[in-house]
């Protein structure tokens, strides 16, 4: 006579980390390599205004330790990081309208772990932008600045992708499907412009520097440009850490009241 084996659920082991391992990773890593028009439009894209940027004249005037060319360069870096976090962390509206999530939340894997991994996914896509327009920046030969700027710049903005990375959260669960994007990608180069990533401040009237000042671009605009510039208001720093610390509250205010439905 068979007996019947009962399981006790307080004997189950908890993966590690929550769930978070390298085959998630790599498998969430490639999903986003394989979407051509995420690839083109954030890869390819900041590349593209880079050149088109840096063909204007005036690229060679001296801006701080180097040139409007490397100031420029720094700018797209930034831009690209940015859209790509935002493009990364945007595909959580995708997968809840396809169901993925709900089904995510049927495996051990912990919502902190999900979070990170979306992050993580974020910084190594953001880190190819930002690598994508340095090259070009190398490749054209027009950026004059130190070595050692050049790499703290590139850091900064690596760092910097993460307020993206959570706006694109934020969103994803605030709007539904392929939205999400369409939203992200006119906001953002509106965000952009507005907070003197492309142009700077000193072209706009004082009413529109004003504005600018409280646009989650400014901020981290100043932070990325600061080993060039030589130049970081005390505000500029308020802005970057508040905005950041606004859309990682933002998306997982959302989340939980997401994960919350049955």
């Amino acid at each position: 006579m068979s007996t019947v084996q009962t399981i006790d659920p307080t004997r189950r082991r908890v993966p590690r980390l929550g769930g978070l391992n390298a085959t998630v990773l790599g498998i969430e890593l490639r999903r986003m390599l394989r979407n051509r028009r995420t690839v083109i439009f954030t890869l390819f894209l900041p590349a593209a205004l880079t050149l088109s940027f840096g063909a204007q004249s005036g690229w060679n005037d001296r801006a701080g330790v180097g040139n409007v060319a490397a100031y420029i360069l720094a700018s797209m870096a930034m831009y690209g990081a940015a859209l790509t976090a935002a493009a990364g962390g945007s595909m959580v509206a995708m997968e809840r309208a396809l169901g993925w999530s709900r089904q995510l939340r049927l495996t051990p894997l912990h919502p902190v772990a999900y979070i990170l991994m979306k992050a993580f996914v974020a910084l190594v896509m953001g880190a190819l932008a930002i690598f994508m327009v340095n090259l070009i920046g190398v490749l054209q030969g027009k950026a004059d600045m130190p070595v050692s700027t050049w790499l703290q710049c590139a850091a900064l903005a690596l760092i910097c992708t993460m307020t993206f990375a959570a706006l694109g959260v934020f969103v994803g669960y605030v709007v539904p499907g392929e939205n999400a994007m369409q939203i992200l990608g006119p906001g953002l180069a509106l965000l952009s412009f507005l907070g003197g990533l492309f142009i700077p401040l000193s072209q706009y009237a004082h009413t529109v520097q004003l504005i600018a000042y409280w646009t989650p671009m400014y901020g981290v605009a100043e932070v990325v440009r600061a080993p060039l510039t030589h130049e970081l208001p005390w505000y500029a720093i308020v802005n970057a850490i508040g905005w950041c610390a606004l859309f990682v509250a933002g998306a997982a205010w959302r989340m939980s009241k997401d994960t919350a439905r049955v």
